[in-house]
């Protein structure tokens, strides 16, 4: 189900303000709410792996790395590791793909239930014109993609047009058909705390089913106080219309310790609910190989060479 989105409201959150110091440390206090070890942590670990967008988005892919990438998402944990852990029919989240591959991408998936993610929108930067960005929102669509990663105008936010911002947006929703649509916020461009929030708003009033935070091509990325201001609406957000909108860090995660903060983020701010894949993905691609690299020592005791967790 697709978030139906809602009329603009300026008022939820015209005079917000945000403390920066104070997120800042509550972001920072985070990583420490939850010692997890041992079954415990393998469990968190897990978990994260089934809500992993698993992305190539490079100049030289090809249809042959894409396929390799889809064989990794369907089978992201050695076999023998799953089994020792009692674990089995572990997938990603999805993959996500520039629009080009994701016909391969749905041929390399066959029926297996994973969903193919495309960038659009002239994904990085956003800066072409809005018919053409439509028009590679359809096309993505057309050739199967079940969810449509947008990038923000950042012009809109700062000269704090949103107004424009949510009409683009809404256009964008309406492109998307029945293909879910994350909003990529692109946080690292937006200055401030009090930016990113206003414009997660904007994106959920107009129909995103995910908010995202970075493109992995900004100078910064995803960090814990973004995320959590990002959070922190999405709860604003369902408490007024009951609608559950995810969320979606992407560039910056690659460690397993990193996968455990922002799911303890989720479960603080959001609650359980928020750390299934319906609600919550990692956009990342080395992230993958840290997290088998510790179900590897959780099962055998030692460290696997790196080479031994290849991506694809």
């Amino acid at each position: 189900m697709t978030n139906p989105g809602t009329d603009l409201h300026l008022d939820w959150f015209d005079g917000l303000r945000i403390n920066t110091p104070a997120a800042e440390l509550r972001a920072a206090t985070l990583p420490a709410r939850r010692s997890l070890k041992k079954d415990h942590q393998a469990a968190w670990l897990l978990n994260a792996v089934r809500c992993i967008d698993l992305t190539t988005l490079a100049g030289d892919d090809t249809p042959d790395r894409v396929a390799r990438l889809c064989a990794k998402a369907r089978q992201p944990i050695a076999a023998d590791l799953l089994e020792a852990v009692g674990v089995t029919g572990l997938t990603t989240g999805a993959v996500c793909v520039y629009p080009t591959m994701v016909a391969p991408a749905k041929r390399a998936m066959g029926n297996s239930g994973i969903p193919v993610a495309s960038v659009a929108t002239g994904f990085p930067a956003g800066l072409m014109p809005l018919d053409l960005r439509l028009a590679e929102i359809r096309y993505a669509v057309d050739q199967g993609a079940d969810e449509i990663d947008i990038v923000i105008t950042r012009a809109h936010v700062l000269q704090g047009n949103w107004a424009a911002l949510y009409d683009e947006l809404r256009a964008m929703r309406e492109a998307c058909g029945a293909a879910r649509m994350k909003a990529i916020l692109a946080t690292g461009d937006l200055k401030s705390l009090e930016n990113v929030a206003k414009a997660s708003h904007v994106a959920m009033q107009a129909g995103s089913d995910w908010i995202k935070t970075s493109t992995g091509k900004e100078g910064v990325n995803a960090t814990l106080p973004v995320s959590l201001v990002m959070v922190r609406t999405i709860r604003d957000f369902h408490a007024r219309t009951g609608i559950k909108v995810g969320f979606k860090p992407a560039g910056g995660l690659r460690t397993a310790k990193d996968a455990i903060s922002w799911q303890v983020l989720m479960n603080e701010e959001l609650g359980r609910d928020w750390l299934a894949p319906d609600l919550f993905r990692i956009g990342a691609s080395s992230l993958l190989g840290d997290i088998e690299r510790q179900i590897s020592h959780h099962v055998t005791g030692r460290y696997a060479a790196a080479h031994r967790q290849a991506i694809a």
